[in-house]
Order: C-alpha cells, then structure tokens, then sequence
C-alpha cells in the first residue's frame, strides 16, 4: 500500500471544525507547511483563518492527506467518499471502534464498515492522533508535541498516542523527523507504515513502539528491506503474547513465557529490543549519528576515578568490553598527560588538563583508534554556571572534527547534559549520551542489529492441539524424522515385561503411560534389571507400561521443545534437562526454523554450556548430533505445522558420542 501521499502530502484536508481540527491547521502552519490547507466544515466561513468548505465534493482537488476529525460513523460516510475522490490517504481521529468492543459490540462491526468504506485508500487508526512529519511541515496532529523541523532524522511509530506526545518532548538533541501513530491498525498496520516511512532517504533510523505483532510476513519483509537500505530498526515491545496452549501439560510452556516469542521474533529479524524509553531515544540517537555499530570495544575517559569505576561496573554483563590500551595510544596519552596519570581504559585523566581545550583534545583522541567502536567522554555539566565546562565540549567537537571516530559525551545523570549542550554536540557530529545506564544500554543495541534471516518462520495452524500423543508414540513419530531414541517395549502385564525385556539390553527406564508429569507421579524407575521389570511394571499400576533400554554416560540431559505461539511463530526452546529444567530455568528461545549455526550459538549461550563443551577436563558432549536432534524436531514441527501445539524432549541424553530421547511429549489436534 502507497503511503507517499498521506505522509508527505502537498494538500491537506480537515474535515471538522472544532478545537482539534483547528489545531491540526495551526500545528502545520507553525511548522512551516507549504502546502494547502483545506478545511471542511458546513457550519463556517473559516476554519483557523482558512476558507471552509461545506462539503468534501466542494475541495478544489483530490486532498493528499486528510484529518478525519468528527464521529465514528460520520467518518465511515466521509471515508467511503473520500476513497470515490481519489484522496491519497486519511487518518481516523475517532475513538469507539474495535477498542471499544468490550463496553460496546458495535465497535467491531464499525471498524469493519470502515474498512470496506476505504477501499485501497490508505487510513491511519481509527483511535489516533496522526502524524508529524517534521521534514515538510505537515502535521496532521491535534494537540500539543516538541517537535521542530529538521532537515533529516529518525522516525518513531508507536501505538499509543499519549507515549507519541511524550516522545516529542525530549530534549535529549534528537531529531525527530516523524512521529507516527498507529491507533487500531485497521487496514494499515505498523510494519507497513515503518516500509513506506524507510523510502525517505531523510529518515536516518527507525524506532518501534510495539504492543503486537499484527501479521509476521509483513515484518519479515519490513526487516529485509530496511536492512537493503541500511536503516536500522529498534524496538520498545510491550505486553504478553497470546499463547495458542490450551493447557501447560510440559516444561517449555511454562518455560518459554508469554514473551519468549516476541525476544526471538526481534533477535531473528535483526531488530535490538530495548525496555524503557530513555534507552530507546538514547539508542535512536546514537543511530543517527554514527548508524549501526561494528562491534562491542568501548573506550572511557573521565576526569574522575569514580566514573571510571562506575561505567565499568555498569557495563559488566552487556557484552561491551574496554580493551587494553595499545602502546601507541600509551605514547600519545603520556605526551598528553604528562607522567602523573595512570594509564588505562577506563581512563582517569583527573583534572591537570582541565581548560586547556588543545590538550583534553588531544587527550581523547589518543583513546580512538580502530580497535575503538565507541570512544566515551563522561562529563557533567553543573545546573549553576555550566560555562567552566564549555572546553569539553570544545574537546568533543575536535576530536570528532580531527579523529573522524566515533565520538560521545555521556553524563552520569540525564539532566546534567543541557539541551543547548546536545543541540552543540549533535550539530558537530558528536552524539551527546543522557545517563550511564541509558548510554550503555544504547550501545549495546548499536551492536546488536544485523542482518534478518532469510528463512521464512514457520506459521502455525489455528486449530485447537488437545490431543496429547503417548511417550512411545511421540518418540516414534520424532524417529521417523531422524531423532534418536532408545529401544523400547510397551506392555500390558507383568508376564508381557517379563517377555518384553529378553530381547532388550539392561539396566532398564521402566516408565507408567499416560501421565504427563510421570516423575511426579513416581512413574519413572531407572536402573532397572531384568530380573526385577515385572515387580516394577506391577507397582508403577498404570494400563500400559514403556520399557526402555538405559542410555549411560551422558554428559548432560538438555531440554528441546517447541510450543506453538500464534502472535510469532513456532518458539523453540533449548536448555538445562532432566531434574534441572525447573531448578535451573536455563533456557534460550529461537523460533522455526532456525539453521545448525543459530543453533550453536544459542546452546553456547546457557549457563550450562560449558559442560557441553567439556568442564574440567571432562568428556565434551557431541555438539553435531545435539544440532542433528534439534534439527529432527525441528523438521517434525515443519511437516505437522498445520496441526501441531507442542513438542517436547526432556531430557535428551547427550554423551561424547551420540544424544538421545529418553522422554518425548507431543500435543496436536
């Protein structure tokens, strides 16, 4: 869908003549807007100093853009004519649609209605305040906002109109260049609207405010083509996923969590996700000025012992990493410095340089360098005189003027970088970071985003999985796809196990059928011999009896499982097996299908992974038939997609030379 006309339009029409109305054309005018500005309402002359029209058939022209800005089923009549005009697009202000349903049941079929009504027109909402595009002036937005007109900038889409006014207030030097709000995404959803928003060769970096993931396929090709273009892609996600399970009958669903989906969704599409909003606009920023980072390597420098410890301690467990100083840099700090400094990174280079502009900057361009991605320079400005501290801003600027590197100002505390300062900063090249925490954490992201993966995800069926498969039929239906399970009998009675275990090897898992939790239920009798299977079978009490032959020496028991998510795919889970799983709760999340690599780094990613690879001169776990079982379920969920809930393998037996099921779970419809 074409939404060149609505977001970057040469006419604008408001239908409604009312307090937000008004403010739509005020909000325009005061941006600088050049374009027309038509206002339709029947009950005036003039509408905000503009000539009204009584009807939409009175408009000079087909209106590029229009302000929806009357009631719910007013709109559904001015939309339906304004598709017949041509119209390049609308947003719907109205409230009372399909976010209504719960209070009023007529809110779903009116969304309905207007959608129809639209046709192939475009619509924004209904339900939202609109747009600010700050590049050409146009707002077609109904109350206040901070916003100021920039030449380039980041584009922010969010699904709440009250977060979308807030943003619009920071003062933290970002330019923003659009601010769009999605509303109810009746026809027009969020993926779609970021597509057409990336075509703007003035957007610099896109930031997502996401509730939900409306259809998957349009945010697989959403992330593909930002990644052609080279604009980045951020994400703040709220809220819970809706889990298909109709019950928790295994370990992974109640593992893998109401936002397992979403985490591997972004991961998988390349897109960091971030959690509060200072870390998204600090991010955003940052992109901005330097793009996407090349890697972790962080320099510091501060005037403070305490900053250096601090950011140090902070940035432990974000994977950015302070490397050593090379003797090259050595030489030109000492030269800077003088001897009285001790030279490290973090740097404390107190406080003999202070004012002297030429020798901080000299100071801090001997902490950039190739192996730096990011050089940060701590520096509080005080909220009294801040005009002592105007030589490090100085510095900052030369050094990203003389160096070229990638350069940041970063105060320990966000109202301790003035906007005026930011402003400076951002205008030099340097990218001016509020907060610690917030600097770090925007880094980090700068690190994370990379390319999608082409495979498209696997997308379950909606159907309703209640169908729980026995353990022997489970595992045999993963065999035929290439798992590997131990041989095994089900029998009935005791005089059955007797025969059962003569052509099977001991010791043996002698396990009851038909419990989902056996272990809870003492089900489950390991190290049984042959002599002993029929007593076993006959005080385990259950109908059906599994015998199994013992895998010995595993390395460690691992957990594999797949739990269908409608909102994100298929999310598969990897982690600590057998006892552990609960104990432990150390698990990774990938969604399906995800390729042997995918698959390695995640299992190198748990805490237990250092047991795969051999922990203190024990034997490793082999790591290809690890990948090979994932890669069988893996294939199972593929081939049963339409109908499947969940998969689970717990534990799967891994020893130095082979993994096997030893316990299978399989719910379908």
């Amino acid at each position: 869908m074409d939404l060149t006309r609505l977001l970057r339009p040469n006419s604008i029409a408001v239908i409604g003549g009312g307090a937000w109305c008004q403010q739509v054309v005020l909000q325009s005018e005061r941006m600088g807007y050049s374009g027309q500005i038509w206002p339709v309402y029947p009950k005036a002359n003039e509408v905000a100093g503009h000539q009204a029209y009584a009807r939409l058939e009175d408009l000079p022209a087909a209106p590029d853009a229009v302000f929806i800005g009357i009631n719910r089923h007013a709109t559904i009549e001015a939309a339906q004519v304004l598709s017949r005009m041509g119209a390049g697009g609308a947003v719907c202000f109205a409230s009372g649609f399909s976010e209504a349903t719960a209070e009023d049941v007529t809110g779903g079929a009116l969304q309905d209605q207007l959608i129809k009504a639209a046709g192939d027109m475009p619509i924004l909402g209904p339900n939202c305040y609109g747009f600010i595009n700050a590049l050409d002036g146009a707002l077609l937005w109904p109350d206040q906002h901070g916003a100021t007109p920039v030449d380039k900038g980041v584009a922010i889409l969010t699904q709440s109109s009250n977060i979308s006014i807030n943003l619009t207030m920071q003062k933290r030097g970002l330019p923003i260049a659009y601010m769009v709000t999605c509303g109810n995404m009746a026809q027009t959803s969020q993926a779609q609207i970021a597509a057409s928003l990336i075509d703007d060769p003035r957007v610099t970096a896109v930031g997502l405010h996401v509730e939900g993931f409306k259809d998957i396929r349009e945010w697989e090709a959403l992330a593909a083509k930002a990644h052609d273009k080279g604009i980045p892609l951020i994400a703040l996600k709220v809220g819970a996923s809706e889990k298909a399970r109709a019950a928790t009958v295994s370990h992974t669903a109640s593992l893998a969590g109401s936002d397992a989906g979403a985490q591997a969704l972004l991961a998988r599409l390349g897109i960091p996700r971030l959690s509060t909003l200072p870390e998204f606009l600090e991010t955003l920023k940052l992109l901005h000025c330097y793009g996407p980072l090349p890697g972790g390597s962080i320099a510091s420098i501060s005037c403070s012992g305490g900053e250096a410890s601090l950011i140090a301690d902070m940035a432990v467990g974000t994977g950015l990493n302070f490397p050593n100083l090379s003797k090259d840099k050595k030489a030109c700090l000492r030269d800077a410095l003088g001897p009285m400094v001790a030279l490290s990174n973090p740097l404390d280079y107190h406080t003999y340089i202070w004012r002297d502009e030429e020798a901080m900057a000299r100071a801090w361009s001997g902490m950039t360098g190739d192996d730096i991605d990011l050089t940060v320079s701590i520096v509080d400005y005080p909220t009294t005189d801040p005009a002592d501290w105007a030589c490090a801003t100085q510095a900052a600027l030369r050094v990203r003027a003389e160096t070229g590197a990638r350069f940041a100002v970063a105060a320990t505390l966000p109202e301790l970088l003035p906007d005026t300062v930011a402003q400076e900063l951002m205008t030099g090249g340097v990218v001016p970071l509020m907060g610690l925490r917030e600097a770090l954490s925007a880094t980090r992201a700068a690190t994370q985003i990379s390319a999608p993966a082409t495979d498209p995800i696997c997308l379950p069926g909606k159907v309703d999985a209640t169908t729980t498969l026995t353990e022997a039929q489970a595992k045999q239906a993963l065999a035929e796809c290439g798992l590997l399970i131990p041989q095994h009998r089900t029998v009935r009675d005791a005089a059955e196990a007797r025969n059962a275990v003569q052509k099977l090897q001991a010791p043996f898992a002698v396990k009851g059928v038909g419990l989902a939790h056996k272990s809870e239920h003492a089900a489950v009798r390991l190290g049984v011999s042959a002599a002993d299977v029929a007593d076993v079978a006959r005080d385990i009490g259950t109908e059906e009896i599994l015998i199994e032959e013992m895998i010995t020496g595993p390395v460690v028991e691992l957990l594999i499982g797949v739990v269908r998510d409608l909102a994100h795919g298929f999310v598969l889970t990897l982690g600590a097996g057998g006892l552990m799983t609960e104990i432990l709760r150390d698990t990774v999340s990938l969604l399906v299908p995800s390729t042997a690599d995918d698959i390695r780094v995640a299992l190198g990613s748990l805490n237990i992974a250092p047991l795969l690879t051999g922990y203190r001169g024990q034997s490793a776990a082999d790591m290809d038939a690890i990948i090979s079982a994932v890669q069988a379920v893996q294939d199972y969920v593929m081939q049963n997609a339409d109908t499947l809930g969940e998969v689970e393998i717990n534990p799967l037996l891994c020893t130095p030379d082979t993994a096997v099921a030893v316990d299978a779970l399989i719910r379908k419809a």
